[in-house]
């Protein structure tokens, strides 16, 4: 059940308003007005972009580190860099009972504020050495749940054998893959499900034994085409009998490295020539955003499926009545302001890590099984809880209005100065993570003098100092030519760590990836893991998660268009106006392509 809805107590009209952070001015709507008042909190003071922002910092998915469980001892890997402040457990100490989160209860102090209070607790309560639940042989993932063999692929959830992904779901072989579903054998993909036995495709559903697709549903056995719909044996946009098509594949050298590279040009200039609708919104009533499927509802809403009446959200599925959350699902309700939150859970807010089994949950951390805390960090199966301190349901009644009175009139003020009161996530610089090693660096890309500037923390890479037995040049330009031994090597990356992506310098090819690489037929790679994620993170639109109001680029007439020259229609577009891409509106779009 939703809370209370009170009467609203803001205008009913849209209000322009100043971000604190950034200055720049923002626009809250009507149904946000209504949606802050069902969470009883305040409207917030930085505009959406800014708030995003400051969410990403507190979520790292691809840094790993060494480190030592401060509680049994033995060597562990983490997402925690040794040099932030924290204290971390291995996943077993952890969730074993050899400690409780209670043990670091602190008496709320009403001289002090309550902010600076709560970020001691953060510094002082263990936390999980990866964000893991239920998993098979992935030491080496992160956010990954109910997963087996998953190795360097954040955000992947119930898959097999998947190497080098992000944002895998209901999958199994696969590698170098972002946001795919459904999917099995499917190689250098993204935005794609219900594939298999493919490579190279993007944008596309239903599609099998094919490579280089763009924007194609139902394809089977299509070569270097865009815009096809239930389609057999099409080579470069040609149709051809399926012997003429089996021929000409045969012909190629798609294992080979200097063939594939040159096929990933004729791709990208494909992608770039084809049509694009103006958003990829599938089975989508009255929404905003990109990447969506099954949404009703949804603004400004990036990668996500199954969900209603949520806003300003990415990576989310199976939720509703949310805004302002990077990472939630799976029946949860009522979220604000927070990430990797919400799974099965219900009235979470200005939280982070917090979900299953939670209910009534305000600025908390690493929080399961609980309900009706405050300002709590690491709590399992607790209830009446503020700062890790029990209270009867009376007393946490009454102490909770008078703690929320004292965030405003003795706000927290950041580094930077800007004032933390009630109703906004705590501030960036409470995350363990550094910006650069947090996604924001991936989707806000900033030098380290703009982010020290915008008060961000900023760590440097450590020395990579490899010891590289082969350079990516050296390496066999068929795959058929690699022999076993490849897997002893340590392949030096092209980059050479001179990029502008957090490169690695050097990697390894494993057993099962080269096993793969040959049945697949392509050749190894020549980027590290990083450089090759950040290659393809950059093909996805938008990766600023931005929209832009825009006019249909069609001037064409004819079968299907009901405008003579110029079509006038108008939408809310990730591309942005000086993107080269061809953008329809839906009209358009569907006379052309559907």
């Amino acid at each position: 059940m939703p809370p209370d809805i009170n009467n609203l107590t803001e205008p009913v009209g849209a209000q322009d308003r100043v971000c604190q952070n950034c200055k720049a001015s923002f626009s809250i709507e009507p149904d946000d007005f209504s949606f802050y008042d069902r969470m009883k909190v305040p409207p917030p003071t930085w505009c959406p972009e800014c708030r995003m922002k400051r969410r990403m910092v507190f979520r790292n998915e691809r840094g790993l580190f060494k480190h030592v469980c401060g509680l049994c001892g033995k060597d562990i890997i983490t997402l925690y860099n040794p040099a932030a402040d924290v204290v971390v457990y291995c996943n077993e100490c952890w969730w074993g009972d050899q400690w409780d989160a209670s043990e670091y209860a602190k008496e709320y102090d009403a001289t002090r504020p309550f902010l600076e209070q709560f970020s001691e607790l953060l510094k002082a309560v263990p936390r999980m050495a990866l964000e893991a639940l239920q998993n098979e042989n992935s030491p080496y993932t992160n956010y990954t749940w109910f997963g087996k063999n998953v190795y360097l692929s954040p955000s992947t959830m119930y898959s097999e054998n998947v190497m080098y992904s992000h944002g895998v779901t209901h999958c199994q072989d696969i590698i170098d893959c972002v946001y795919i579903d459904g999917s099995e054998l499917c190689y250098e993909s993204v935005d794609s499900d219900k594939c298999s036995r493919s490579l190279y495709l993007y944008n596309c559903r239903e599609c099998m034994d094919s490579a280089f697709l763009y924007d194609c549903r139902g394809c089977r056995s299509c070569f270097m085409s865009s815009g096809l719909r239930n389609r057999s044996f099409v080579f470069r946009n040609q149709p051809l009998t399926k012997e003429a098509y089996e021929a000409r594949m045969r012909e190629l050298g798609l294992g080979k490295d200097a063939f594939m590279r040159a096929c990933v040009k004729e791709f990208e200039a494909l992608r770039a020539g084809s049509i694009h609708r103006f958003a990829d919104i599938f089975k989508g009533v009255a929404s905003t955003g990109n990447s969506l499927i099954n949404v009703k509802n949804v603004r400004y809403g990036f990668t996500g499926f199954d969900s209603e009446n949520v806003s300003h959200a990415i990576r989310f599925y199976e939720i509703k009545d949310s805004a302002d959350i990077y990472g939630s699902g799976n029946g949860a309700e009522f979220l604000y302001d927070g990430v990797n939150i919400g799974y099965k859970d219900s009235l979470i807010r200005f939280s982070t890590n917090t979900y299953d089994g939670i209910r009534d949950a305000t600025y908390c951390d690493y929080c399961r099984t609980s309900q009706n805390i405050f300002g709590c960090v690491g709590l399992r199966n607790k209830q009446y809880y503020i700062l890790n301190k029990p209270y009867s349901k009376e007393a946490y009644e009454a102490l909770v209005p008078k703690i929320i009175a004292h965030m405003d009139s003795m706000p927290y003020r950041d580094s930077m100065g800007r004032a933390y009161g009630f109703g906004e996530l705590y501030p960036s610089e409470f995350s363990p993570f550094a910006y650069n090693e947090s996604i924001a660096q991936e989707y806000f890309p900033l030098t380290e003098s703009q982010a020290r500037e915008q008060g961000f923390l900023w760590r440097p890479q450590g020395s990579r100092d490899h010891q590289i037995t082969i350079p990516a040049e050296d390496l066999p330009d068929d795959i058929a030519d690699v022999p076993a031994s490849i897997t002893k090597e340590i392949v030096g990356c092209m980059h050479r760590a001179a990029c502008d992506d957090p490169c690695t310098a050097a990697f390894r090819i494993t057993d099962a990836e080269l096993q793969f690489y040959k049945r697949m037929g392509v050749p190894l790679p020549r980027l590290c893991p990083n450089c090759r994620h950040y290659q393809k993170a950059r093909y996805r639109n938008p990766l600023n998660v931005e929209l832009w109001h825009r006019r249909c680029m069609c001037v064409q007439t004819g079968s299907g268009h009901a405008h003579q020259g110029e079509c006038s229609n108008e939408f809310e577009t990730p591309y942005a106006p000086e993107r080269p891409e061809r953008i329809y509106c839906e009209q358009c779009y569907n006379a052309e392509i559907a």
